[in-house]
C-alpha cells in the first residue's frame, strides 16, 4: 500500500522520507472561462475579453477558454457556409495577443483554423504573457457523429503531440475529442508537459434519458481524471454550456454540459463549474506536486517499452 505523504498514519522513520517542500515559483493560478456562446463573433470575443480582465485582476497567470469559444459550435451540421467562421492565425491572434498581453497572462485559445483555401484546422493557440505565440496544437482526433461532424469541416493535425514552452512552463494542449485517447496524453506527459489541458465542446443529446446522460458525463470526467493519475499531472477540461440548435433541424440540437474542471495529479478534482451556467473560477495548482506524487506512484519508471509495439496496430487480431 502507499501511502500519501501528507498522512502521518504509519508513516516510515528514515532520513529520506519527506517530500519536496513547495515555492511561490511553482504555484500557478489557472483561470477557467465555461461560457455559452451565441452566432455574433464580436460579441463572443468581448465577453471572452471581459473574462480575461477579470480573472488577470483576481490574479490568474493562466487563462483556458473553451473549444472554438468565437462561435457557436457549428459542427451540428454540414454546411459550407459555416467556413466563414474559419480565420488564419494572423487574424485570430491580432485581437487575443492584445488580451495575453494587457493582462500579462499565458492563455488558452482555440481557433477554426483556415491553413488554405480547402485545408482548415481545428487549432489551439497558446500565447504567452507578452502576446507573443508561444505555439500552437491542431487537433488529432477527429469525429463524425450525429451532432458532431467536425470531419466535414477538419482536417487532423499534422503537429503532432508536442507541448507548448511557456513562461509558465510547459502545457501538454489537446483539444476535446483528444481527451477520450490515452495514447496522446501519454505522449505529452513522456515529452515533458507539466499539465494536460482539454479545450472542449461536449453535451448531451436533449433527447437521451436521464440515466443516459448521467453515464455519457460520468464517462467524460473519469476518462480525464484517468489521464491525471496515470501520468501525474493536474488536467484542466474547460467546457462550454448551454442549449444550442441544430439548424439543419435533424436532431434535437445539443445541451452543452459545462462542468469544466480542474482535477490534480492524483485525479483529486480541485474544482468543477456547474453543469448548466456560465462561470469563471481561479484554481492554483502547485507544480511541484506532480514531483511528490511521482515519487510515491512512479508509472513512468515502470513502464514495459519492450512490450507494447502493439499500440501501433488498429487492431490485434
Amino acid at each position: 500500500m502507499i501511502n500519501d505523504y501528507d498522512s502521518q498514519a504509519n508513516r516510515p522513520e528514515f532520513p529520506l522520507d519527506r517530500k519536496i517542500e513547495s515555492s511561490k515559483e511553482n504555484l500557478v493560478k489557472v483561470g477557467i472561462v465555461q461560457h455559452s456562446f451565441s452566432e455574433d463573433v464580436i460579441s463572443n470575443r468581448q465577453r471572452n475579453l471581459a473574462a480575461i480582465e477579470s480573472l488577470a485582476a483576481e490574479g490568474a497567470q493562466l487563462i483556458v477558454l473553451s473549444e472554438l469559444h468565437d462561435s457557436l459550435y457549428f459542427c451540428q451540421c454540414e454546411d459550407v457556409d459555416n467556413f466563414r467562421y474559419a480565420t488564419r492565425i494572423e487574424d485570430f491572434a491580432n485581437f487575443y495577443s492584445d488580451a495575453a498581453a494587457e493582462n500579462n497572462v499565458v492563455l488558452v485559445t482555440s481557433s477554426f483554423e483556415r491553413r488554405a483555401p480547402g485545408l482548415y484546422h481545428n487549432t489551439a493557440i497558446v500565447f504567452d504573457s507578452d502576446g507573443s505565440i508561444a505555439g500552437k496544437y491542431r487537433k488529432m482526433h477527429i469525429p463524425d457523429d450525429p451532432g458532431f461532424y467536425e470531419k466535414f469541416y477538419f482536417t487532423p493535425g499534422d503537429l503532432g503531440f508536442v507541448p507548448v514552452e511557456t513562461s509558465l512552463g510547459r502545457l501538454g494542449v489537446l483539444v476535446c475529442w483528444d481527451q477520450w485517447y490515452p495514447e496522446g496524453a501519454r505522449i505529452m506527459a513522456m515529452r515533458g508537459a507539466e499539465m494536460l489541458i482539454y479545450p472542449t465542446a461536449i453535451g448531451w443529446n436533449p433527447d437521451d434519458t436521464a440515466d443516459e446522460k448521467k453515464r455519457q458525463r460520468d464517462a467524460w470526467i473519469i476518462i480525464q481524471r484517468s489521464h491525471a493519475v496515470a501520468n501525474g499531472i493536474p488536467v484542466i477540461s474547460v467546457n462550454r454550456c448551454g442549449f444550442e440548435e441544430d439548424p439543419s433541424g435533424q436532431t434535437s440540437g445539443i445541451d452543452f454540459w459545462g462542468s469544466s474542471f480542474i482535477a490534480g495529479p492524483q485525479g483529486e478534482i480541485l474544482a468543477m463549474a456547474t453543469d448548466e451556467s456560465p462561470e469563471e473560477f481561479i484554481v492554483e495548482i502547485d507544480k511541484l506536486r506532480t514531483e511528490n506524487v511521482r515519487h510515491w506512484w512512479p508509472f513512468l519508471r515502470d513502464r514495459r517499452i519492450d512490450a507494447y509495439s502493439g499500440l501501433t496496430s488498429r487492431f490485434i487480431d
